[in-house]
């Protein structure tokens, strides 16, 4: 079989999901026993997010090989279970920089280098990369932005393209739009919907199949008004009502039949019915918790949600694998005092300290990593979070008030996280961080070892600073051992504190690596801990 290629584009508004949709259809095609991959084609001119602030993009997802992606391939790995890589997000920079270094390069023979063909080749060769691999039965492309934008523009013109040079079999468009409810006329409109589809038609992309995000069920009368005037088939006008949870979105969409819709389209013989029993567990469990437990996220970037995308969803993995609803409350730690810790931190029964870059806000992190250890409150602190439990245990446990990350304070006379060696000479800050899956190894008689049920484990990391391993004696001395460390360089990756009932921080993100059939042990054991807490506190954990 042919390498088959679906294209997901939108219109109307941004932020409708079309992440969440192609993360479903690929979902529901995985489980019918298909070789699965999304890729994400952005439109912006930077070459990657990593030199991008969370406040603009949300936060910067890490793929296994080290790639600093968009957000949405978080969700594409949550959603099917299977790990991306560099090939799989595509930005407008990323493009650019490709065909200009050819273009110094003499790759063009001395010809005008425009948009068309050299820009659209370059971003089809990339659309059809994965596919060439033979790892793959489908690819799901999402294209960024909205139809219409300028940006997005070549994009929908490769797409176009490709429609055009592909067999017919192997290539659907998949077209997502919103269809409003104008409250005071109590009626759904479907006219953006006609002009967008209409716009997306004048550049000459046809789509296949047209998914409305609506507040309200979609009439049959209104689906048929809509495939006549868009130009679909009936029945290929499918509705996108809002869910409960995404993760129940798999499931209206084959309630939708779209993935039908999709083998059919694409001419694939003999395909099985989705396979979707974990799933269903999981969503039972996640919509009838029997109980609830409160975590505090300490972060930078609170104001703004999707900053911290990965670790929200796996608390809510965590949760579900408890029976439990996790309850997370966010506290921007810039506002964190001495004076106002505990009023700020009141009612948790788990704290988590979140990465971050940069001095704004950490010594709010000081604080809670503080309050998290001498209450006893079950905590873990991730990357940054690690960072500054080194740093709290530093001050106020070893006594070394000056004790601080080189990042802040390069004349600290205990510099006690500093930048690794071989980012000394570096001056490039896109995608120049020590970045990806590296090896730990964990001290058999860890918490940390108990909670993965191994010593061999991989992780995902972003940083540029470590742990000062010349403090690393005193540390353990003192109580706060070095539980994990990477085998090829002694690089420390976990710190736990044995006196206390939970407290761990890691230099990796785990985070990165939590799905709903398979929740990370570390989330799982804070959720245990946390609940344990609870129980401990007398404080009622049912509904």
């Amino acid at each position: 079989m042919n390498t088959k290629y679906i294209f997901i584009t939108g219109g109307v508004a941004s932020s409708l999901g079309k992440g969440i949709i192609a993360s479903s259809l690929a979902k529901l095609l995985k489980a019918r026993g298909l070789r699965v991959t999304i890729q994400k084609f952005d439109p912006y001119i930077n070459i990657d997010p990593g030199t991008l602030n969370p406040y603009e993009h949300g936060e910067c997802y890490v793929t296994e090989d080290g790639a600093e992606t968009d957000l949405d391939l978080g969700h594409y790995e949550r959603f099917l279970g299977v790990h991306t890589s560099k090939a799989n997000n595509v930005t407008t920079g990323k493009i650019y920089n490709t065909v200009i270094t050819k273009e110094r390069e003499g790759a063009y023979l001395g010809k005008t280098v425009q948009i068309v063909p050299h820009i659209t080749d370059e971003i089809k060769r990339r659309m059809l990369l994965l596919g060439r691999t033979g790892d793959y039965d489908i690819i799901l492309t999402e294209i960024g932005g909205t139809v219409g934008d300028m940006e997005s523009q070549p994009f929908i013109e490769a797409v176009r393209q490709l429609q055009w040079e592909l067999p017919e079999e192997d290539c659907m468009s998949i077209h997502l739009t919103l269809i409003p409810y104008l409250s005071a006329a109590k009626e759904l409109k479907t006219k953006p919907t006609q002009h967008s589809v209409q716009m997306l038609q004048q550049i000459g992309v046809k789509p296949d199949v047209i998914v409305c995000r609506t507040e309200h069920p979609l009439s049959p009368e209104l689906r048929r008004k809509i495939a006549l005037f868009c130009n679909v088939k009936p029945g290929h006008v499918i509705q996108s009502i809002d869910a409960w949870s995404i993760y129940q979105v798999p499931l209206n969409m084959h309630e939708e039949h779209l993935d039908e819709l999709a083998v059919r389209k694409l001419q694939i013989e003999n395909f099985a019915q989705p396979e979707l029993t974990r799933w269903k567990e999981f969503l039972s469990r996640l919509q009838h918790p029997s109980q609830e437990v409160n975590i505090t996220l300490v972060g930078k970037y609170v104001e703004l949600q999707d900053a911290y995308k990965s670790i929200l969803e796996a608390f809510v993995h965590a949760g579900a694998a408890n029976d439990c609803k996790v309850n997370v409350r966010t506290v921007q730690s810039e506002i964190v005092t001495p004076g106002n810790v505990a009023e700020m931190l009141q009612g948790a029964q788990g704290i988590l300290v979140a990465p971050g870059f940069g001095e704004r806000g950490l010594e709010g992190k000081v604080c809670a990593v503080q309050y998290a250890r001498e209450n006893g409150i079950p905590f873990l602190g991730i990357c940054l979070g690690m960072q500054m439990c080194v740093v709290e245990f530093a001050r106020h446990v070893l006594g070394w008030a000056d004790a601080a990350s080189t990042e802040v304070n390069p004349q600290s006379g205990h510099p006690v996280i500093c930048l690794m060696e071989d980012q000394k000479a570096t001056t490039i800050k896109g995608g120049t961080m020590r970045l990806g899956a590296y090896d730990c190894q964990l001290k058999p008689e860890s918490l940390t070892a108990g909670l993965y049920g191994q010593t061999a484990i991989r992780e995902r990391h972003r940083h540029r600073y470590e742990f000062n391993s010349e403090y690393l004696e005193a540390f353990e001395k003192a109580g706060l051992k070095a539980t994990g460390r990477n085998p090829e360089t002694g690089l420390v990756e976990v710190v736990e504190l044995p006196s206390h009932p939970f407290f761990i921080g890691t230099q990796f993100h785990p985070e990165y690596k939590s799905t709903p059939e398979n929740p990370h042990p570390l989330f799982n054991g804070l959720v245990k801990a946390a609940l344990i807490r609870t129980d401990l506190s007398g404080v009622h954990r049912g509904n």
